[in-house]
């Protein structure tokens, strides 16, 4: 979403709507956040447009389809074969997300896998891209606070 098209307080107290009821209408939307059934359509349809509203696939859990590790591995790349590097690992279904990093650190893949033998596997193919120096793994015991926007919208909302 380019900067200029920041969200705002409007915007903030429909997403704070959708995020508790995701499901719900756009009839059920404007009653929750006070605004007509309209304003809600459009300013939806704005977000959508604008990139601010994530995909579905980010609510699916790894574990229900039988992928119950999760792991970090950080990768050190050689800089010219960054791009390639990035569409290798895209290539991997195991790869949920790659950052891109300051420091010793070239890139943060966030991995699933199935058990320890498919982990050991996961990382060895990222270790195998060409282009890629040294990984280091490092497998989540648990996760202590789930990814979250809300506090973020109560506050753009004013809240």
């Amino acid at each position: 979403m380019p900067s200029s098209e920041r969200i705002d307080s409007t915007d903030a107290r429909l997403l704070l709507a959708l995020a508790a009821q995701p499901r719900a209408t756009t009839v059920a939307l404007a009653e929750a956040s006070g605004l007509s059934r309209n304003t809600v359509q459009a300013r939806l349809n704005a977000l959508d447009r604008s990139g601010a509203v994530d995909s579905f696939e980010r609510r699916v859990d790894p574990v229900a389809l039988g992928y119950p590790l999760t792991a970090f591995v950080t990768t050190q790349v050689a800089q010219r074969r960054l791009d390639e590097v990035a569409q290798a690992l895209a290539a991997i279904p195991e790869v949920l997300q790659v950052h891109g990093l300051t420091g010793d650190t070239d890139l943060l893949v966030h991995v699933v896998a199935t058990d320890a033998e498919d982990l050991y596997d996961v990382a060895g193919r990222i270790l195998g891209i060409p282009g890629v120096e040294r990984t280091s793994t490092a497998l989540v015991m648990r996760q202590l606070v789930d990814y979250r926007i809300a506090p973020l919208l109560r506050r753009a909302a004013g809240r």
